[in-house]
């Protein structure tokens, strides 16, 4: 499962939130966006945090590992499952305008950053 990169609640809901060069922003229409940086956003709260291994990823990978190596096998193939980094953040703009967005790591570390 990715994050959706989204904007999945409140203002702005469906938009597109993207990162470039390390500046967050919310894609609002055709070369139109919102900045997310401490000039447009009062402030931000982790909502959710969903950074854990993937358990169907680990179980697939320990069992493909068990076929093939044993136990040694079973154990390196579970530990191997990927990482994934899913937030989900609430925003509250200066205007008065809120949304409730859905991001993956870099996202979130850019809007932290930028929030600062």
């Amino acid at each position: 499962m990715k994050a959706k990169n989204r904007v999945i609640a409140g203002d702005y809901k469906g938009k597109v939130v993207d990162s470039a060069a390390g500046h967050p922003y919310i894609i609002t229409g055709f070369l139109k966006n919102i900045q997310l940086t401490n000039e447009n956003v009062e402030n931000y709260e982790l909502i959710t945090d969903e950074h854990r291994k993937s358990a169907a990823s680990g179980i697939a990978r320990g069992l493909v590992g068990g076929a093939l190596l044993g136990p040694v096998g079973m154990l390196a193939g579970g530990l191997s499952a990927k990482n994934k980094g899913i937030y989900q953040v609430a925003i509250q703009f200066k205007d008065g305008k809120k949304s409730l967005i859905e991001i993956n790591d870099k996202i979130y570390k850019d809007i932290i950053k930028s929030c600062f």
